[in-house]
């Protein structure tokens, strides 16, 4: 998506080659792209039995609908559990964290 994103619109081929070395097979580029396109990621254009590729969602729109997915799936909906989780998860960040909830909580007055 990275690459869709930056190039806006392209084949696999040219996808491909915005890839770091070593690049994986056309194929699996390839089920990769169907993929994001049943999943209604991205789109394309045809040219004949070619088709070109570009993002239907931005990245944020991106990022928002995964987010919003693992924080159902993952955390049931709770925010209990997912600031729980970051917590155990980053204790070494934990003072951190308190100072990102007191920032939130004055922006919000």
């Amino acid at each position: 998506m990275k690459i869709l994103w930056r190039i806006q619109k392209g084949f696999i081929k040219e996808i491909i080659a915005e890839m770091p070395k070593p690049q994986p097979p056309y194929t699996s580029v390839s089920t990769i792209v169907r993929k994001l396109q049943e999943r209604g990621i991205i789109g394309h254009d045809a040219f004949g039995k070619t088709h070109r590729y570009y993002p239907i969602l931005s990245q944020e729109e991106y990022r928002n609908q995964s987010f919003s997915k693992l924080f159902k799936e993952y955390f049931n909906g709770s925010y209990e559990k997912m600031v729980s989780y970051f917590l155990q998860e980053n204790r070494d960040n934990i003072e951190e964290l308190e100072k990102l909830l007191k920032d939130i909580k004055k922006k919000r007055k």
